[in-house]
């Protein structure tokens, strides 16, 4: 992340990945509905304006709907990033808590490895509804691949056989009952923090609250050009009006798309959507870097 002057105009002048991609031709489109009220209003020779009064009182409800949606937005946003953060830190915990008391065997070391690797990876491409593994089948071969892909949840099969392996060694006496319990422990909950992420990825906000909030920022933007055209010359307001309804339009519809693009935390689709990759590529080296203890089997 850029720090700096430089930082302050580069967010300026951007348009990946910002509302202002999405938004710009809506606002285009209120500023020709704008411009055409002004050539009303001037062909006309007759006043089309309204009270500013009402204006007042509907804007600043429709300000605290946006700000209300954005914020419970956001905390969906947060709260889908603090659950990776525990994914994060509980894979490192079951990895580190198995290879300390399991054995010393290299083929397990990388199987325990592998496996939990492979939760992050297959948690991601759960709740964004893909069945593609690549990254899987580099870790663990094709055909476990494919039977993760195949199963009916990804991250609960390669949570059973992350459990299988714990009890594996313990069955054959070189996981002690201490060192298995705490594993255990940390692997479920890997499953619910996924569960906490599954329910955010499931229950998206009420569809009517998000459709009467868009109704109402419509009409509102709709309405605003004939509040703006009599405030200015004849000469002005046919260039005026428009520019005016589009600096305004601007913000508003920013939030709106704001506060939805930040209900999907996990699409890699969504505006500013959580960097599950790069968290899943940190889960992946961190845990293989501990298993390095031997040589790495082939799958």
């Amino acid at each position: 992340m850029k720090l700096g002057s430089s930082a302050f105009w580069d967010d300026f002048f951007r348009l990946h990945n910002t509302a202002t991609e999405t938004v710009l031709k809506r606002g285009l489109w209120f500023g020709a509905f704008a411009l055409a009220v002004g050539a009303v209003e001037v062909a006309s020779h007759t006043s089309i304006a309204i009270p500013i009064a009402p204006f007042e009182v509907a804007g600043a409800a429709l300000s605290l709907l946006l700000v209300l949606r954005t914020n419970a937005g956001y905390d969906r946003w947060w709260e889908g990033r603090k659950l990776w953060g525990g994914i994060v830190n509980q894979c490192r915990n079951l990895t580190i808590t198995a290879l300390a008391y399991g054995p010393e065997e290299a083929e397990w070391r990388w199987a325990v490895a592998g496996w939990t690797a492979a939760f992050a990876h297959a948690a991601r491409r759960s709740l964004r509804g893909e069945r593609e593994l690549p990254e899987l089948a580099e870790l663990l071969g094709d055909a476990e691949a494919a039977r993760i892909a195949a199963a009916d949840h990804m991250p609960g099969y390669v949570s059973s056989r992350i459990a299988a392996l714990l009890r594996q060694a313990a069955d054959a006496g070189q996981l002690d009952r201490f060192g298995f319990l705490q594993a255990d422990r940390e692997r479920a909950t890997l499953i619910d923090h996924l569960g906490g992420c599954e329910r955010i990825a499931k229950s998206p906000l009420p569809k009517a609250y998000g459709i009467e909030i868009r109704r109402f920022l419509i009409i509102f933007l709709l309405v605003l050009p004939f509040e703006l055209v009599d405030k200015f010359d004849e000469s002005l307001a046919i260039f005026v009006t428009p520019i005016l309804t589009m600096l305004i339009a601007y913000p508003i519809l920013a939030l709106d798309e704001i506060g939805s693009q930040l209900q999907q935390p996990f699409s890699s689709t969504s505006l500013n959507h959580l960097t599950l990759d790069e968290l899943c590529a940190t889960i992946e080296r961190n845990v293989l870097a501990l298993a390095e203890g031997g040589a790495k089997p082939q799958p």
